[in-house]
């Protein structure tokens, strides 16, 4: 790090909520956001993002008609952008950088693009522009009228701490004071299901909580997909208005045996998180929030990781997928409000099925961590 950064705004909607307080109580219970859908002939477990959300997203695509053709991941992107930049206080004029990127990009538009396509031999004329990967960040631009660099990029499930990575480095470099990052995904289509369900690692699980993310002793892969966007607000120096400040940052791409492998230590996590920590003692950080997918290989394969890091005292461990499910690009930036929520109301939220876990003392240290198909790691240590 060579300057300090802070958040200054974070704001999300996903299947916890549309507002802080809401997501706040929603982390408070022990229920998870995980339902049942059928997607053709078949069932599939989601966790979708609630009704009164929905309508927003409705009201927002009726407000103007050049959104009526974007899909939802733009939709939800430029939602939560509105409600960051408000909390943070920004104006368009402010100019400042935006970073929105998504794993799958627009998804349903292009699954409904490709089947008219396939019916008619024809594709229809929206079909290019509406479902480009840079189709989020330039319309998150348009509708908060600034100027500043637009950046949209795909690195699988890291996408957003990857744009939190972009954001750090464009205001280290001077470029820009102030930066707009985040994730923004709507995956629950049916092609995007069945894609996970041939992988064999998306849950078949029937008990109270289908997703098992970090329960180590689970035989069964429960991964379950989720939708939403998370944006964060961040600018240069330590702002008197800060919910955390980025104490340290760390990235690892690991070499691969087969696409969607991770060695069995996550050599990428132990190299991004030694990275984050940089100069601070290991047993100063109090919580780790973890990617933690819910599959069998990769919740231990990160736990590994983090035992070799952490030798003499491993952190408080959580995730928050047990509850909201996989959000791929956006998950990253949920976890991120997870831990700045956690350090503003100095409480662990723990996983309600996994016995005897340890609970922190005090919560002044973060750590963050986010990996994709590709072994491509992001670790991000956040501090009260």
């Amino acid at each position: 790090m060579q300057k300090l950064i802070s958040i200054t705004a974070i704001s999300s909607i996903s299947p916890l909520g549309k507002s802080l307080d809401d997501i706040w109580k929603s982390y408070l219970n022990n229920q998870h956001c995980i339902t049942e859908k059928t997607f053709g002939n078949k069932h599939a477990l989601i966790a979708e993002i609630p009704k009164d959300a929905k309508k927003e997203i409705t009201l927002l695509r009726k407000s103007d008609a050049k959104y009526k053709s974007l899909d939802e991941t733009v939709l939800f992107a430029i939602y939560a952008s509105r409600q960051a930049i408000k909390q943070a206080n920004w104006n368009g004029s402010d100019n400042f950088g935006i970073n929105i990127g998504s794993s799958r990009g627009a998804t349903q538009l292009f699954e409904t693009y490709h089947k008219e396509f396939l019916e008619k031999n024809k594709a229809k004329t929206l079909s290019s522009p509406t479902t480009t990967l840079g189709n989020i960040s330039s319309w998150v631009a348009h509708d908060l009228q600034t100027q500043g660099p637009e950046i949209s990029h795909s690195i699988t499930c890291s996408t957003a701490l990857h744009a939190m990575l972009n954001g750090i480095a464009w205001i280290n470099s001077g470029m820009c004071n102030k930066f707009l990052v985040g994730g923004s995904e709507a995956p629950l289509t049916p092609f995007t299901i069945a894609q996970m369900q041939a992988l064999k690692i998306y849950s078949k699980e029937t008990g109270d909580f289908p997703c098992r993310a970090l329960d180590l002793n689970k035989t069964k892969n429960t991964m379950i997909l989720g939708e939403g966007a998370s944006i964060a607000c961040l600018e240069t120096g330590k702002k008197d208005n800060a919910l955390a400040i980025i104490k340290g940052f760390g990235y690892a791409t690991e070499i691969l045996e087969h696409n969607i492998s991770i060695s069995s230590d996550a050599q990428c996590f132990q190299k991004s998180m030694q990275m984050a920590l940089g100069d601070l003692n290991p047993n100063e950080v109090d919580v780790i929030v973890m990617h933690a997918p819910g599959t069998i290989k990769g919740d231990l394969s990160e736990y590994n990781a983090i035992e070799k890091i952490f030798c003499n005292k491993t952190p408080s461990l959580t995730t928050n997928k047990w509850k909201v499910g996989h959000t791929f690009g956006t998950s990253g930036a949920l976890s991120i409000e997870f831990a700045v929520l956690m350090l503003q109301h100095q409480k662990f939220i723990g996983i309600p099925y996994l016995e005897n876990q340890e609970t922190p003392k005090k919560i002044k240290n973060i750590l963050v961590n986010a990996v994709g198909f590709g072994g491509n790691a992001v670790s991000i240590l956040l501090s009260k």
